[in-house]
């Protein structure tokens, strides 16, 4: 409709619609009428808000529609009297009204907008809406392209976690024939660390705190970026305890506030440390961990000398094999503790300028061998646990730390033990004999077969001298043969002893396992000996011969032992 034509508003009410167009028919009349082309961005003023559409005043003879759901795609409608910029698509349509369109202006202007931008090299804005192959996809106004390469001043893994974010990038291409943008946020990443790097080396002096983001973690420590320019935290300016690895303390994007240790300029390298943030524990470790001082501690780490006690972050101590049983002797810390354990110790030696502190753990016990002699004294008996056999005898636990030896001589009066586990299991309960306690080397010898009667003390009635006994042959030797009268009991059979006529060998005579009648010619019990005779009893039971025979044969067993009867003796 043309401007000096009276017309209705679409809602307004007949009487005061007629107002208003004279008064802007007035006013066009006085201002002139504007010449526009077809194809250019005009202000216009906003006359009329309806429910399909917006009219527009833009200086012309007639106004302007625009359909509503161009400012609906906005979010926002117009307020009557509200300037806007608007393209002009046709001077008049069929209806005499001038063709407007709000979504081409806005389009003209956010294409002038990236033009400017991409000619000047500045900035623009636009948020993430999703990702496209090869990078993402960001609404700046109109829809460009983010190469993955460009997200960032480093690959990122995960560009989705991008999305719905608002970012600053620069246009590297533009075609607005095609509407291609590319973008680049990388350049605007790489001009504000170049920004921050000169701010940064300008302020930057050896002993300053300041805060800086863990940019990337190594083995041997982490990377922090401190604004334009890298400084190593090295993992042992980390704690003043131990790290096992920097990722136990630090993780990627975290802030952290750190200390410069050296800075030079001419290469630009900064070493940082976060432990130099607070003093020194090994200064006051004297006060704290004094000589006897009674503390709870972690075990960190073992060897095979001892395990190390962490008192403190950055105090650790050593407990030594030696220092950790009074009782038992302990070939690996891991047989009494683990890494992980909380353990009670005692304060024994402080070396601050070596860093060094010696623990014991057997020390917050009281030594069960400083009293060992009210309890158990020579002569007297004991019952114990077998806990473990040796080729030499058998450890028997008295009591929980106090261990004492049977040795394998003390455990039978009768048989000739060639290892304890003939006649002892581990784990077994038995009676036995304190012998002999030494509490300084804390030593306890016992007896097993002390326990019962001697066998021996009661031989020399049992078999007296020129008795006759039976036995059986239980072992050869060069010079004769053992014969056991009785279990425990043996007696020696002498070469000499078997035949008046001489004998090379014994097993001329006699086998093992042969049962013979002998007579006794020798008992000596303290030194448990019998000696037996095969020829004796033949010339006991033989009649009487000549009397130089007999002479001979008395003379003979006056005579006594023969030279050769017990030869070897030890053999037994």
């Amino acid at each position: 409709m043309k401007k000096d034509e009276p017309r209705q508003y679409l809602g307004e009410p007949r009487g005061e619609g007629g107002e208003a167009a004279e008064e802007r028919m007035e006013d066009w009349y006085h201002n002139g009428v504007t010449e526009f082309e077809e194809g250019e961005v005009v202000r216009g003023r906003v006359v009329h808000v309806g429910s399909s559409e917006v009219l527009v005043d833009v200086g012309y003879k007639s106004e302007g529609a625009i359909p509503i759901e161009e400012f609906h795609r906005h979010g926002t409608l117009p307020k009557v009297g509200e300037e806007i910029e608007v393209y002009l698509e046709a001077k008049e349509d069929s209806e005499g009204l001038i063709v407007l369109s709000k979504d081409k202006a806005d389009k003209i202007k956010v294409w002038d907008a990236i033009t400017q931008a991409y000619e000047k090299g500045a900035p623009v804005e636009g948020r993430v809406v999703e990702v496209v192959k090869g990078g993402l996809a960001v609404d700046v106004g109109v829809k460009a392209f983010l190469p993955g390469s460009q997200v960032d001043l480093r690959p990122v893994k995960n560009l989705a976690a991008m999305v719905g974010q608002t970012i600053r990038s620069k246009v590297i291409k533009l075609n607005r024939r095609r509407g291609n943008v590319v973008l680049s946020r990388r350049s605007v990443l790489e001009e504000e660390r170049e920004e921050k790097k000169k701010h940064t080396l300008q302020v930057l002096a050896e002993g300053m705190a300041l805060t800086g983001t863990v940019k990337n973690i190594t083995d041997y420590g982490a990377f922090i970026d401190l604004g334009g320019i890298d400084g190593l935290l090295h993992v042992t300016d980390m704690s003043w305890g131990r790290v096992g690895h920097p990722s136990e303390i630090f993780q990627v994007g975290d802030h952290v506030e750190v200390v410069v240790l050296h800075f030079d300029r001419e290469t630009g390298r900064v070493s940082l440390g976060y432990k130099q943030k607070s003093s020194d524990p090994w200064e006051r470790v004297e006060k704290t961990y004094a000589a006897g001082t009674k503390t709870r501690g972690k075990v960190v780490s073992l060897t095979n000398y001892g395990a190390f006690i962490e008192l403190e972050p950055g105090v650790e101590g050593l407990v030594h094999v030696s220092e950790m049983s009074w009782t038992r002797r302990v070939r690996h810390p891991s047989k009494l503790v683990n890494v992980g354990d909380e353990v009670e110790v005692i304060v024994l030696d402080v070396n601050r300028a070596a860093k060094r502190i010696s623990l014991g753990m057997k020390q917050v016990e009281p030594d069960p061998w400083a009293t060992i002699e009210e309890r158990y004294r020579p002569g007297a008996r004991a019952i114990g646990r077998v806990r473990n056999l040796t080729d030499f005898g058998a450890f028997v636990e008295l009591e929980p730390g106090v261990d004492g030896l049977l040795h394998i001589s003390d455990m039978s009066w009768t048989r000739n033990v060639g290892h304890p586990s003939e006649i002892l299991k581990k784990g077994q309960e038995l009676e036995t004999q304190i012998l002999n306690l030494d509490r300084e080397n804390k030593r306890i010898s016992l007896g097993l077969k002390q326990v019962q009667p001697d066998p021996w003390t009661t031989v020399a009635q049992r078999y007296p001298m020129g008795s006759r006994v039976t036995g059986k042959i239980v072992r050869l030797t060069d010079f004769g043969a053992f014969v056991e009268l009785e279990p425990g009991v043996d007696g020696l059979l002498h070469i000499s002893q078997m035949s008046s006529r001489p004998i090379g060998r014994p097993d001329e005579l006699v086998s093992v396992g042969d049962e013979l009648t002998l007579l006794v010619i020798r008992v000596d019990a303290n030194e448990r000996r019998i000696g037996l005779s095969l020829k004796e009893l033949a010339h006991a039971i033989e009649p009487p011969k000549e009397t130089e025979e007999r002479g001979g044969g008395r003379r003979g067993r006056r005579g006594g032992k023969h030279r050769d009867d017990y030869e070897d003796d030890d053999e037994e």
